[in-house]
């Protein structure tokens, strides 16, 4: 709103001509975000805590956690606010890239409050039920899969894939790429949602690859960039980097008061939310098979989950202490700030290792 107020006076005032760069308004973008988490957190805690909206802890979880039942949840509302407003104020609202991502994120974010919401009326940890959580992710995945087949029909858009390393390899899946980004949010947003177990540690990780993606989308929607690195280079895609930047500024604004011991938790309204945001972003800047690479951390937590489920009902045995896989650090003697700052420095890796294969291609 703010560039489309803003730009068509540049004529007239020769400094809002800097409203037209991706650059200068991702900056702006991502401290408005940064600031509305600071400045609003406080009274979202307060708010939180006087609607008595609490953690409830697992029974079945590591012992360490019984005190932090209680702990203001929810917080991903919050995120969701910082992060979506100052995109719409200084994105080109024009721009259909924009509105795929943001209405993703809103949806997967209404499945996380109604999971949180029946947590919060029962008194419980169960809340949607696990099939009627994974249908309403599908509807979602699927009403974004259906929405990039539209776009790719009008030219704005296609249905390949790139693989990493492989420059020459560009399959075309047609209509079965509805069901590759069910596969991809469905698998993002429950891996983000899983990784949400200590303080801290889902949104450091998360912000991490928020900041690979605000430069994988500009450079795929920057002519020169993305013809030197052979990307599929789509011109909408890069006001995507107002989004990405946005999520950024949120997620470090939520880091000042989710950092151990946290103030307030993001709740599934936060984690679904985020990682439906960053499996949209993959889908629509062509770097859907480097979401893993980005995400590895998500990715290792998930695998740990599927793992020690599977070789429990084939084996009867268990491979870690507990799954996901920051419990299992938790019960082999590490300490909470610890094993965060181990996640967080091998995301740093793979984000950093995820931006250099855009030149190993």
């Amino acid at each position: 709103m703010l560039y489309h107020l803003l730009h068509p006076l540049h004529t007239e005032m020769s400094l809002l001509n800097v409203t037209q760069y991706i650059t200068f308004r991702t900056a702006a973008a991502s401290i408005m975000a940064f600031l509305f988490s600071i400045v609003l957190g406080p009274w979202a805690i307060r708010l939180l805590q006087r609607l008595q909206i609490g953690q409830i802890v697992r029974d079945d979880g590591p012992q360490s956690h019984e005190p932090k039942a209680g702990t203001p949840t929810m917080g991903g509302l919050l995120i969701l606010g910082a992060a979506i407003t100052p995109t719409l104020l200084w994105a080109d609202l024009r721009n259909s890239y924009i509105w795929v991502a943001v209405l993703s994120t809103v949806a997967f974010g209404m499945i996380g409050f109604a999971d949180d919401y029946l947590k919060v009326v029962h008194k419980s940890h169960h809340g949607l039920r696990p099939r009627y959580k994974l249908l309403w992710q599908c509807l979602a995945s699927g009403a974004v899969g259906v929405s990039l087949l539209l776009l790719s029909e009008s030219g704005l858009y296609n249905t390949q894939l790139m693989f990493p390393f492989f420059k020459g390899l560009m399959p075309d899946l047609g209509w079965l790429y509805v069901p590759f980004a069910v596969l991809v949010l469905v698998g993002a947003s429950n891996a983000v949602n899983l990784t949400d177990g200590l303080d801290g540690l889902a949104i450091s990780v998360f912000t991490v690859a928020a900041v690979a993606f605000t430069a994988l989308a500009y450079i795929s929607g920057h002519a020169v960039f993305a013809a030197y690195l052979l990307l599929v280079r789509f011109s909408p895609a890069a006001e995507l980097t107002i989004f990405c930047g946005s999520l950024v500024g949120a997620g470090l604004g939520f880091l000042w008061y989710n950092s151990y011991p946290a103030d307030v938790f993001m709740g599934d309204v936060g984690s679904l939310a985020l990682g439906g945001a960053l499996g949209t972003v993959a889908l629509l800047i062509k770097q859907e098979l480097l979401l893993p690479i980005v995400g590895a951390v998500f990715v290792f937590e998930a695998l740990s989950v599927i793992i020690q489920v599977g070789a429990f009902k084939l084996t009867g045995q268990r491979v870690f202490k507990m799954a996901p896989l920051h419990h299992h650090c938790e019960l082999i003697g590490w300490s909470e700030p610890k094993i965060i700052s181990r996640f967080l420095i091998v995301a740093i890796v793979f984000a950093l290792f995820s931006l250099m294969t855009l030149k190993l291609r």
